[in-house]
């Protein structure tokens, strides 16, 4: 069974041979590809033997990167002019990669982020509507924990929503679980799998360390170091940019691992754990969750939900984690009341 992060069964050039020559492979757009994020991204994607057209989509105009893309290798990548109708690259998309809205700075919170970002998704998300209604979609916009209410919402609202296709990417969070533990205690991090549960912003962000694959016994003291590192990786980041960035290439990188283990399942590969936060009802308090999923060709096809957890996971899902994410949802709720008239379900 592959999972999130993946492991030596999802690389590449592994993949490649799960899919024939003669398969129609998936259109993958990028909303946000001019972005520090978007453009490793979008040249990851072009590389890989998994992926049909590329679409690469940003409010400043796609062109010019769209033709250096093309030097690439032979395949369209679809640009567009700068302009604020609907993108002719998301019409048909199989796949879509939101990247929009502005990054995190400095001593700002994810909730102040929120302002500024959630009126950007709702308008990628009726575009969306309009052209792709059934594509895979996958949120890296933060906010996560709130703004993938938000589009799912923008969905619900145009009669073309199905929670199984809609993800917010935490996978950062899982490759950086298995980056810390292998370092710490001295593991092939090809061999290590840790899942992050709760969702994806600092104290939301829970990584199972109990259930760590291959098993490994950690200290009270470790798992308090660890799980902090991991919560804090991304202001580590920030900080030592200076304001000049975020976690750019490592975000890239997790969001083409985790389109990689989607088009694996969408081809038909069986077996295909992720962890993504979704439409849940894992915690009944809670509609959405960040746990491990099976992917399958339409998307998230089972929740596998939390597993055994330890006392010291328990008390941070408890105490911590959900009402940290009933505050994120709450404030997503509250922005479609006001902004599409919905009413919380």
């Amino acid at each position: 069974m592959s999972s999130s992060p993946p492991s030596k069964k999802i690389r590449v050039a592994d993949l490649s041979s799960t899919m024939s020559s003669s398969e129609k492979k998936p259109k993958v757009v990028v909303v946000g590809a001019a972005g520090g994020i978007g453009q490793p991204l979008a040249m990851l994607l072009k590389l890989s033997p998994l992926v049909g057209d590329l679409g690469v989509v940003d409010v400043v105009g796609t062109e010019g990167i769209a033709a250096d893309l093309s030097h690439l290798k032979p395949g369209a990548v679809l640009g567009h002019p700068p302009t604020k109708d609907p993108p002719e690259p998301l019409r048909d998309a199989d796949i879509l990669v939101v990247l929009a809205g502005r990054a995190q700075r400095p001593g700002e919170s994810r909730d102040d982020l929120f302002k500024f970002n959630a009126r950007i998704i709702t308008s990628i998300a009726k575009q969306a509507a309009e052209l792709c209604p059934r594509a895979m979609v996958c949120i890296v916009s933060n906010p996560v924990n709130s703004l993938v209410p938000v589009f799912s919402e923008v969905f619900k609202s145009r009669g073309c929503y199905d929670q199984r296709r809609i993800f917010g990417i935490n996978t950062l969070d899982c490759v950086r679980s298995r980056t810390f533990v292998a370092e710490r205690k001295g593991l092939d991090v090809e061999e290590v799998t840790v899942h992050s549960v709760g969702g994806h912003s600092g104290p939301t962000i829970l990584p199972l360390l109990s259930q760590t694959k291959p098993a490994t016994s950690f200290t009270e003291k470790e798992v308090e170091e660890l799980t902090f590192k991991i919560q804090d990786a991304a202001n580590v980041v920030i900080n030592l940019k200076a304001g000049k960035g975020s976690s750019t290439l490592s975000i890239a990188c997790a969001t083409y691992y985790f389109v990689s283990q989607l088009i694996e399942a969408m081809t038909g590969s069986e077996d295909v754990v992720v962890t993504a936060y979704v439409r849940s009802d894992v915690i009944p308090e809670l509609s959405y969750l960040a746990t491990p999923l099976l992917l399958g060709p339409n998307g998230a096809e089972k929740n596998l939900g939390l597993g055994e957890l330890s006392e010291y996971e328990r008390k941070k899902l408890t105490e911590v984690v959900v009402p940290e994410l009933k505050a994120n949802i709450q404030k997503a709720v509250e922005f479609c009341e006001a902004e599409l008239g919905t009413k919380k379900d």
